[in-house]
């Protein structure tokens, strides 16, 4: 279950590209800047939000000429499920709305958000190596990523849930009618409850998917859910209205969902994720990706993304990743600079090489 009949057409430096024939492994190799991350950017988009980069919708078409335009962009894909075609979904951009990202399913008009109904999509980037040593904020964002795989209205939950707060504080600073105040704050605390919700059962389940994955070769995380509110909707709407003063005077929200922490720890030693070394935390950060994989390919087609990860392991680590993978059943898109540290599933695998924006089947 995965991808087929991929196209590009303006994106980043993709002109017109094809993927046709994929399949569960699927490699792209090529010099540094030809293009290989652009295509599994392309592919992160085909779920909701901003993709894997979070790039503004300004930096992703191909322009007309230097200095010149951007061009409208397209990007679309088959969904397939056993051998057999059930979906086409695509994202685009209009040259009459250059500032809005369309979406199409079954060439009907959709939603960013409902994408996630169709397809569960997960990705490890060499960008995300600071997870663990970034802000909170950076780790919430990785649980509601991940946590579409269990809530595909997530997003949408996250997205009211936002605007339910911004609107609260605009209240809070004009002294606004504390009826309209009641109102706004049991919207925020409904869609809060649902996103506080998701974000603990999320955990809990990559929690029971890492008991049962084996501690070596790659360290295994222990993760704990930091509420920063209440989970109940009743109990949240009563302590967003109690906080209004302290709220007022800061000029934020302090209580909330927009204050969870996802808490990670080596379960070996209990040592916090944000001081082990660069290699324990980059064999607990695979780690979570694969136990996420499992959530996310259950009942829908599931992509697994992985940018430049098999060069930078040694040839043990590789060698389990790819018989995790291989096990699993996400369709999984890999790149590197050279076939090298793919030999072991080089003949399992479709294969492209990447380069000036082009991508031939080899």
């Amino acid at each position: 279950m995965g991808l087929s009949r991929i196209s590009l057409e303006n994106f980043r430096n993709h002109a017109a590209t094809t993927l046709g024939d994929t399949a569960h492994f699927n490699l792209l190799v090529g010099e540094n800047g030809a293009g290989k991350t652009n295509l599994l950017e392309a592919l992160s988009l085909l779920g909701p939000g901003r993709g894997l980069r979070r790039a503004n919708l300004a930096e992703l078409p191909l322009k007309d000429t230097p200095g010149g335009a951007p061009l409208p962009f397209a990007i679309g894909a088959s969904l397939t499920e056993a051998g057999t075609v059930s979906a086409r979904i695509g994202t685009y951009t209009d040259a009459g709305q250059p500032g809005r990202r369309l979406v199409r399913v079954n060439g009907t008009n959709a939603s960013a958000v409902s994408l996630a109904e169709w397809l569960a999509m997960s990705w490890l980037t060499p960008s995300m190596d600071s997870l663990f040593t970034d802000s909170a904020g950076t780790r919430r964002r990785f649980m509601d990523r991940m946590a579409l795989a269990i809530a595909p209205d997530h997003a949408r939950r996250v997205n009211q849930l936002e605007v339910a707060l911004r609107e609260r504080g605009k209240l809070l600073e004009h002294n606004g009618d504390p009826r309209w105040m009641d109102a706004i704050e049991a919207q925020a605390a409904d869609h809060g409850a649902s996103v506080a919700r998701t974000r603990a059962e999320l955990v809990l389940r990559l929690m029971d998917e890492l008991s049962a994955l084996p501690p070596e070769p790659f360290a295994r995380p222990s993760l704990t859910y930091r509420p920063g509110g209440p989970l109940d909707e009743i109990a949240l709407r009563a302590e967003l209205a109690r906080a209004r003063p302290r709220d007022r005077a800061a000029g934020r929200a302090l209580i909330g969902p927009q204050r969870d922490e996802m808490e990670v720890e080596m379960a070996s030693t209990r040592q916090p994720a944000a001081s082990c070394s660069t290699g324990e935390q980059k064999a607990m950060l695979i780690a979570i990706t694969l136990a996420h994989g499992v959530l996310a390919a259950a009942g829908r087609p599931s992509v697994l993304l992985l940018d430049e990860v098999a060069a930078h392991l040694d040839p043990v680590r590789r060698t389990e990743l790819f018989r995790r993978l291989r096990e699993g059943r996400a369709q999984v898109w890999m790149t590197g600079t050279e076939l090298a540290p793919f030999d072991a599933i080089r003949n399992e695998a479709a294969i492209w090489r990447v380069g000036a924006g082009r991508a031939e089947r080899i």
